[in-house]
């Protein structure tokens, strides 16, 4: 059941062919951080596509509390007036961050070297997540934490007064860890300095660069060096948000296992870090052509032509791959068996400790419509039926996961049997027109 309400069943069932254009929304990512920014330059930050789903505006929600003026002019269209580095003031409530991992960590950074105390909270799948990951780097710069056990939320956070820059190896590759560090080394003095041994999503360095911080990255054989000069003067940015590849792969994978299917996503950001979903499904033989290739917003950019693809074989997906498709593993998986052959994915243990343990999640929802799965810690292996092969017929749990419900929706167009979701509600945090856009295309998807 969703922590804000009750839970929504859905089903999906087979499809004719998908046609149409499939207008995604703005990358999550990017939404995230474009408000966040902004809330700490000096001046008026202009955005135009940013995702409204409920993730982003409870970011919105805290940016406000801590003292910006965040205003929504139209559909994408938002303004935010920052209060500069270091410039936040204290909440007077607590802050909810909903669903959003994202969120809740980027914004503890945001405030962890500003002298003043923040509790956060969340729905019951965030209060499940541990929050060490972040706490602990956060705690070198002298930030203080205090949570239920395990590290986890309703958790208050006291900026460090006295803040002292850092140099932080991650444990793991995280975006949200990095970026959480470099956030707070914002506001600390000297040289903040972040080493990750394999490259996660760039978003946080590019667009800080774009806002005028002096950041540096040495990619030497130990992996990328991050540099960040403390207690720069942020400048306000006009930020064109791309459209997010995570929500643009359910259509893409969508239109490629349901037969006869020819659609076009425009505008889908084919940032490096994070295109390793496309990559794969080409290496698998999906038929995808990348039209158009620019840049928006600082981020490159291709509008993709997705055909119906029967001939796709399973492949074992390099392990180093995982950084810059962590999100999009569940519906890999579900293209994945509906391709001939294994499918191998390594190297994955961070999805146990996304909005639900998305390794087993999956498996079980894979399992109750007929395909076989092998799994360990840190690998899923799936076994491929062929096209149009999956026998279906299964409501599966969604532990309050936006992925894992479409991803099983999509596996309901193509299946034998229509496949159901028990709580299709958690969708709105991160696709909120994901129901539309989809019927929209012929997908036969409906609620209860």
């Amino acid at each position: 059941m969703s922590g804000h309400g009750d839970a929504q069943p859905m089903k999906s069932a087979r499809s004719g062919p998908l046609r149409g254009v499939a207008e995604v929304p703005g990358d999550k990512s990017i939404s995230h951080r474009s408000l966040i920014f902004g809330a700490m330059a000096v001046g008026e930050t202009r955005i135009s596509g940013l995702l409204e789903g409920q993730d982003v505006l409870d970011t919105a929600s805290a940016m406000r509390a801590f003292g910006a003026t965040v205003t929504r002019l139209g559909e994408g269209a938002w303004t935010v007036n920052g209060v500069g580095v270091g410039g936040f003031s204290e909440p007077a409530g607590v802050i909810d961050c909903g669903n959003s991992g994202t969120g809740v960590r980027l914004i503890m950074g945001t405030m962890a070297t500003t002298p003043i105390t923040a509790t956060f909270t969340g729905d019951a799948s965030l209060r499940k997540r541990p929050m060490g990951r972040v706490t602990d780097p956060l705690g070198l710069f002298g930030t203080q934490a205090y949570g239920r056990k395990g590290g986890r939320l309703p958790m208050t956070v006291v900026g460090a007064a006295n803040p002292v820059p850092v140099r932080y190896a991650l444990p793991v590759a995280s975006a949200q860890v990095k970026s959480a560090v470099l956030l707070a080394g914002l506001n600390a003095p000297g040289e903040t300095v972040v080493i990750e041994k394999e490259p996660t999503r760039d978003h946080s360095e590019r667009m800080l660069l774009g806002f005028g911080a002096k950041l540096v990255v040495d990619r030497t054989k130990d992996g990328h060096v991050i540099t960040l000069t403390g207690q720069p003067e942020l400048r306000p940015q006009v930020v064109a948000v791309p459209r997010d590849p995570s929500s643009a792969a359910f259509p893409v994978c969508a239109a490629l296992i349901v037969e006869g299917s020819d659609i076009l996503v425009p505008g889908v950001s084919q940032n490096l870090t994070r295109n390793g979903l496309y990559l794969t499904l080409v290496e698998m033989g999906a038929e995808i052509e990348f039209m158009n290739s620019r840049e928006e917003g600082g981020e490159p950019v291709a509008d993709l032509r997705v055909r119906f693809s029967g001939d796709m074989t399973g492949i074992e997906v390099p392990p180093e791959r995982a950084p810059s498709m962590i999100d999009e593993y569940p519906v890999l998986s579900v293209v994945a068996s509906f391709a001939s052959g294994k499918t191998v994915m390594r190297g994955v243990k961070e999805l146990r400790v996304k909005e639900s343990d998305r390794i087993d999640a999956m498996a079980r929802g894979l399992e109750a419509c007929g395909v076989r799965i092998e799994e360990d810690e840190d690998t899923l292996i799936v076994h491929g039926m062929g096209p149009g092969g999956v026998p279906g017929g299964a409501t599966c749990a969604t532990h309050i996961d936006h992925r894992i419900a479409m991803s099983f929706l999509v596996m309901g167009l193509a299946a034998k049997a229509p496949v159901g979701v028990d709580d299709g509600s958690p969708i709105m945090t991160s696709f909120p027109i994901f129901e539309g856009l989809m019927r929209g295309l012929g997908a036969g998807i409906e609620r209860g």
